[in-house]
């Protein structure tokens, strides 16, 4: 393919409907294959020769479409879907073309300073103290991460050697192994796994915290279970060095350009690390997470091997984000965040969100105006978790039926022994008129269960969810869930 006829396929794939966004809504949400579909509809063994890229883009259509989860449809209320916006899809064009791999200043000096900027352009605008920005006098930064869940990953290992590294110092007798087998983290119950996961990998102890009525772990569950972790001489590596407090704030964090969502900001300035995914909430495709940090040394302390083929004359001067990182190689992400911050601004920005968190509350009001629904946690932001009023087995058949119904795309989630559902608001193209229709599939599928089911007796036996044409699990969901209507 020469640059010719790439200008003309790049055309085609720009105006050809399969990939657009236009004509999403004309789009089953989730798909209707089975495991293994693909492989029927492939060779066993790639082209001897060239083949006419006409014939390439024919099995888009037939070949990948069938299989696509479409989650920037307006009917994705499943997980917090990636954002989209057309800047943000020029920028990785751009990045794809230039092609380099930032892992240092000299790489490609562009990539390292525009990440700069970006990072501190956003900092800014979300409100972050400081010393969290490279524009101060300070250590501190922020870097572009490809997840939240590498951020998290990432600093329970920086915080880890911080405290192994001190405690060898003053007690070189004790070797490692047994200084982190005496380290611990904590978090809540509701953290996301890559929490747990983090720990396991860093080999750190997890301690799991109850949240109040509100979902919000307070002040004094922490300190009881610093106190129980003194008490059995766990925790006293970590009293005299302090705490690292990281804030993932993947979704939320995005909200906080709207200076009426700042208050749940209070008390950042103690945090060492805070991280937000601009992918989850920031009109900005996957992936781009971007994580802010006090004192970068901590960072490049622990992450620095620098053999001679890596060296340049300018260290020092600026970042080289090879250190603040597990990988060691790069993308140029910061060119669409770049691109969607200045072709949205700040104020576009504000109205995204505000709009989303609007549609939320216009979904709970249906649901509350229903009669039959309960809403399980406050809804402040863009996310509404609600359920039927009854048992634990009635939502798990409301779940069913909308997974077999198809036409919107939800996941359910379990705490405090109550079995609800979530409702996100996702897509940019998301309306008003969207939140209706969703909410009228759910009605239509709780009048079915209720038809059936809404007598289900209180003696639980297994509720085995055929879910196997749903992409989000494998094989089946079984519950185990019991507890009267009393408790609910």
């Amino acid at each position: 393919m020469d640059a010719k006829e790439f200008r003309k396929r790049g055309r085609e794939m720009v105006d050809t409907s399969p990939i657009t966004l236009e004509n999403i809504r004309e789009r089953d949400v989730v798909h209707n294959v089975s495991p293994g579909y693909l492989k029927d509809l492939l060779p066993e063994e790639a082209p001897k020769d060239p083949e006419n890229f006409d014939e390439v883009f024919k099995d888009i259509e037939r070949v990948i479409m069938p299989g696509v989860t479409h989650w920037h449809s307006p009917y994705f209320h499943g997980y917090f879907a990636p954002g989209s916006s057309y800047p943000s899809i020029l920028g990785d064009m751009l990045s794809d073309a230039i092609g380099c791999i930032g892992f240092s200043w000299v790489t490609s000096p562009a990539c390292t300073e525009l990440e700069v900027v970006t990072t501190d352009w956003l900092g800014k605008m979300i409100g972050l103290p400081e010393e969290f920005l490279h524009c101060t006098e300070g250590p501190g930064g922020g870097v572009i991460q490809s997840t939240a869940s590498e951020t998290v990953l990432l600093c329970l290992l920086a915080a880890r050697t911080r405290i192994v590294n001190k405690y060898k110092k003053e007690n070189p007798e004790m070797n490692e192994v047994e200084i982190i087998s005496k380290l611990v983290g904590y978090c809540s119950t509701q953290a996301n796994s890559s929490v747990e996961r983090s720990g396991l990998l860093g080999a750190v102890q997890m301690t799991k915290l109850i949240p109040d009525s509100k979902h919000s772990v307070r002040g004094e569950t922490l300190k009881q279970a610093i106190k129980r972790d003194k008490d059995k001489e766990t925790f006293h590596f970590c009293e005299e060095e302090g705490i690292w407090l990281h804030i993932d704030a993947a979704y939320a964090g995005s909200a906080f350009v709207c200076p009426e969502f700042r208050h749940y900001m209070k008390g950042i300035e103690y945090a060492e690390t805070i991280s937000i995914n601009p992918h989850k909430w920031m009109l900005i495709n996957f992936d781009l997470s971007v994580m802010w940090i006090k004192d970068s040394t901590l960072l490049v302390d622990a992450f620095n091997v620098d053999p001679v083929y890596l060296k340049h004359v300018n260290q020092g001067k600026v970042p080289d984000y090879r250190h603040w990182q597990i990988p060691l190689g790069r993308r140029f992400r910061s060119l669409k965040l770049w691109f969607m911050l200045r072709s949205y601004g700040v104020s576009g920005v504000q109205s995204y969100i505000r709009k989303h968190v609007n549609l939320a509350k216009q979904f709970e009001k249906l649901a509350r105006e229903d009669g039959r629904f309960q809403i399980v946690a406050e809804v402040v932001m863009g996310l509404v978790c609600f359920k039927l009023k009854g048992p634990n087995e009635l939502n798990e058949k409301l779940m069913e039926e909308i997974i077999e119904d198809k036409r919107i795309f939800l996941i359910p989630a379990f705490d405090k022994n109550v079995y609800f559902l979530r409702f996100a608001v996702c897509a940019e193209r998301t309306n008003s008129r969207d939140v209706e229709y969703s909410f009228g599939v759910i009605r239509d599928c709780a009048n079915n269960v209720l038809a059936v089911h809404s007598k289900i007796p209180l003696k639980h036996t297994p509720v085995v969810v055929d879910i196997d044409q749903q992409p989000r699990y494998k094989g089946k969901l079984i519950s185990h869930n019991h507890y009267s209507d009393d408790e609910i």
